[in-house]
């Protein structure tokens, strides 16, 4: 069972996944998929402390734990719908990413996870980001391994894209010839979210399906300005999160231009996302683009993505048998499967680490922790069904 929640916090997306070898392939079968919003009053404690508001240690305890009982009672449902499982892999809530001049120093998820091991019995892998970082990686985006086995039999030179809070994009052939890259553009729905909380007093947290931006016109002065942060000129791999895309950071440019329409700023914001993303496939020569992630379920957003990418061909994740919403929870499904079976769950050309590394901290579920035998070698490639 792989578990996650992203930089839109908004729920906790669940996907169990029956795995098995054949040679070099690895197959997985998606048994269950499920998004469970958090509890109303958990969500808006959790949106009032995020970047850049600051917390208490015994807000940060009652978070960790309220995020923890969140998580085992969406696994508890999943096991209920889907059957037992062996292992759990809870990627948990991001709350900081410490990023410092393009180095990360560090990055805190929480939901503890023995509130899971539990409530299922079962063993859970957790606090998967670190160990990369302790080797000198960004620790993110770690759905790039699922990206590089999932397409590595695409031609040419493919590109998995994820639009989540962040997006972030894999491409398994970047010119040179050095591996997989991986980075972060820059916000996918970060902006688009702050923008429709902004205009409606915060009576919705997001455009539904792109109206707002569809029904205004791009503020050129706004882009530009928005364009000009120093975090796009950034060379890959890196990483970065709502520390620096947030409510304030829009106040903060708008603050240069005056009144903005509510429309043109949904426009804006999202033309922004379309154009960041749209740069770096251009500058790597991508020439296939497979998306995922709640950004997909935006046609004003998809709109303006195409018409910035004239001959790259587009798709999703759904083609290659990953949900598009489904797909970050199946990735951390995967490297569960990773950490089980000893192997490195990072492509260190990636994420910018020395090497590989094996992720995560095993919490034991209700007997002794059992491992099955590591493996001399990971697979090569992954099909999903």
């Amino acid at each position: 069972m792989g578990m996650m929640s992203g930089t839109s916090h908004d729920g906790i997306d669940v996907a169990v996944v029956d795995f098995s070898t054949h040679g070099t392939e690895l197959r997985g079968r998606l048994v269950y998929g499920d998004s469970t919003p958090y509890p109303p009053r958990l969500r808006e404690r959790l949106a009032a402390t995020l970047p850049p508001a600051s917390l208490t240690f015994a807000e940060v305890c009652a978070l960790d734990t309220g995020i923890g009982q969140a998580f085992a009672e969406a696994a508890a449902q999943a096991a209920d719908r889907a059957g037992p499982v062996d292992l759990v892999c809870s990627h948990g809530q991001t709350v900081y990413h410490w990023v410092d001049d393009g180095r990360v120093l560090g990055t805190l998820q929480l939901g503890q996870p023995a509130w899971i091991a539990e409530r299922l019995g079962t063993p859970v892998v957790a606090d998967l980001r670190v160990r990369d970082i302790t080797a000198g990686g960004q620790g993110a985006p770690l759905v790039s391994l699922m990206d590089t086995l999932l397409l590595a039999g695409l031609p040419g030179r493919p590109a998995a894209l994820n639009l989540g809070g962040i997006a972030n994009l894999t491409v398994l052939r970047p010119p040179g010839g050095s591996g997989p890259l991986a980075f972060d553009t820059g916000p996918a729905n970060a902006l688009i979210d702050a923008a429709a909380l902004r205009v409606t007093g915060g009576r919705q947290g997001y455009d539904a399906d792109g109206r707002l931006a569809a029904a205004g016109t791009v503020h050129q002065g706004l882009l530009d300005h928005l364009l000009a942060e120093p975090y796009y000129r950034r060379g890959a791999p890196k990483s970065t999160g709502k520390e620096l895309f947030h409510a304030g950071y829009l106040a903060a440019a708008l603050a240069v231009f005056g009144p903005v329409g509510d429309a043109d700023l949904l426009a804006t914001v999202t033309a922004l996302t379309a154009a960041t993303v749209a740069d770096q496939v251009r500058r790597y020569g991508v020439d296939t683009l497979v998306a995922s992630g709640g950004g997909c379920a935006n046609p004003t957003l998809t709109a303006m993505l195409a018409a910035r990418l004239p001959g790259v061909e587009l798709s999703t994740s759904d083609a290659f048998g990953a949900p598009s919403d489904a797909k970050e929870a199946i990735a951390f499904a995967l490297l569960g499967w990773y950490t089980a079976h000893g192997l490195p769950g990072t492509v260190p050309s990636a994420t910018g680490a020395r090497g590989g590394r094996v992720l995560g901290t095993l919490v034991p579920g209700d007997g002794p922790l059992l491992l099955p035998p590591p493996l001399p070698a990971g697979p090569r490639t992954l099909r999903l069904a």
